[in-house]
């Protein structure tokens, strides 16, 4: 325990000297350094020669036959179970693909750490140091694996799977000092600030599993919220919006201060980021403001049937900036929140989902208004579509025209998402059906042409 405390306090002052040490210092233990890790290479290569790290070295190469053949083995079997889970949530089935693509390292590290300690009790720790070694690079490969996954961003997860592989390889060898005292020589100075390859590799790492975790949690918090009921669908999405902001800022925060970034200078910036807030983000700032005012005040929300402008669908989700609108066609518009707040909009759902459409007919004055009425209203109750209860479809006369007389049918529908044009489209045609069975005529302007002749006035005459 001494011996570990004395090293790591050599090593603190290695560095310490070195970021005070001049350029040419620096250069020269860089390289001191890396020659020490090649003789540690070197040194680690012969020692494989040795009958009994050959010994290790054959016994792990069998037992990675035998766990990619079991591996091979158990794959289906554990495929059709996981097919039979239906109750699972999303996550927990990408994690166990994940494993069912990696089941063969979970089988390797399962059988390599039985042999270690079967080996450790049979005979002495040296003859299987390797083995060891092998057990503890297999079963953190295998974390990694695990912990990564919370990453969604694929570029970022593959960084840092690759990066945490290649630290935790070098820290169980025995050759993380070394390597922290080279990235730690490769920096840059600005000023009075020194950003070596140590510090950014600290950040990035840090600063993606902070923001992992905070998207794991928030995605976890969003799926509880959108399940729960008593919610209504705006709110969902404000408190939503509202724990990402907070978590993704814990998790820069935290991240920051592990690496040890000074959180002062980020006092200075904001007099920066205010300035540009106020001129070159104003049509921002105003599409932020109006989110949050569309939210609180419940004027829209996701599922609604809205109409902006020549724009009509319903509303697919509420973002920060836009609103998502899909239209019948298959269309998508993102609308700015702004123009919904200073714009008409026309919400078909914003208290019911009740929707009353007209339609306008027209018969000759030979036929029964009373007959026409009812007819009107059993075509257009004989439309799946049409409500019959509690809104009943009516009929009534508007008007005598000049060949005809002119009726408004009234009916109403409760999803206005599946279509408006189609609905007005399939009474029209009942209504045809049901004139032409029962001998309803639809009078059309008529005009009656004559042909007169040069010099003949009696068509004036008469």
């Amino acid at each position: 325990m001494a011996d570990e405390e004395t090293t790591q306090a050599e090593s603190q002052t290695t560095l310490e000297q070195a970021t005070d040490a001049p350029a040419e210092a620096v250069e020269q233990d860089a390289q001191e350094i890396a020659l020490s890790v090649w003789d540690q290479t070197l040194t680690f290569l012969e020692g494989l020669l040795r009958p009994w790290n050959a010994y290790q070295v054959a016994i792990a190469l069998a037992v990675l036959a035998v766990s990619l053949l079991l591996a091979r083995i158990i794959k289906p079997r554990f495929y059709e179970w996981m097919r039979a889970r239906e109750d699972w949530p999303k996550w927990r089935y990408r994690y166990m693909l994940m494993l069912h693509r990696r089941l063969a390292l979970v089988v390797f590290v399962v059988l390599i750490w039985s042999i270690v300690w079967i080996m450790r009790e049979v005979t002495w720790p040296s003859r299987s140091y390797l083995l060891g070694v092998l057990a503890n690079l297999s079963t953190a490969w295998l974390v990694v694996v695990l912990v990564v996954r919370l990453v969604s961003n694929s570029f970022l997860r593959a960084i840092l799977r690759y990066g945490a592989w290649a630290w935790v390889t070098i820290s169980i060898l025995g050759l993380s000092q070394e390597t922290m005292q080279l990235m730690d020589h490769a920096a840059i100075e600005i000023g009075e600030t020194r950003i070596s390859l140590w510090v950014v590799a600290q950040a990035a790492v840090m600063l993606g599993l902070t923001f992992a975790l905070a998207r794991f949690l928030s995605t976890q918090s969003a799926t509880s919220i959108r399940n729960n009921e008593d919610i209504s669908p705006s709110m969902q999405v404000l408190f939503v919006k509202f724990l990402q902001v907070v978590l993704y800022g814990i998790a820069f925060v935290v991240g920051l201060r592990i690496v040890g970034f000074d959180l002062r200078g980020l006092a200075f910036m904001s007099g920066f980021i205010g300035v540009g807030l106020g001129f070159g983000l104003q049509k921002v700032v105003s599409n932020l403001v109006s989110g949050i005012i569309i939210l609180l005040d419940k004027s829209i929300k996701p599922g609604d049937v809205i109409s902006l402008g020549e724009t009509f669908g319903w509303i697919n989700s509420l973002g920060a900036r836009y609103v998502s609108v899909v239209t019948r066609d298959g269309r998508e518009y993102l609308i700015p929140n702004e123009d919904l707040i200073t714009g008409q909009v026309v919400n078909w759902s914003h208290t019911d989902a009740y929707v009353r459409l007209d339609i306008y007919f027209g018969t000759s004055y030979g036929d029964d208004p009373h007959v026409v009425r009812k007819l009107a209203i059993d075509a257009a109750k004989s439309v799946d579509r049409v409500l019959t209860f509690p809104k009943t479809p009516v009929c009534h006369i508007v008007g005598f025209g000049d060949s005809s007389v002119d009726y408004i049918l009234r009916f109403w529908i409760e999803d206005p998402t599946g279509g408006l044009t189609n609905i007005r489209g399939n009474v029209y045609l009942a209504l045809w059906d049901a004139f032409h069975e029962n001998g309803i005529s639809l009078p059309f302007p008529q005009r009656e042409v004559r042909m007169l002749q040069d010099g003949d006035p009696r068509p004036l005459a008469d």
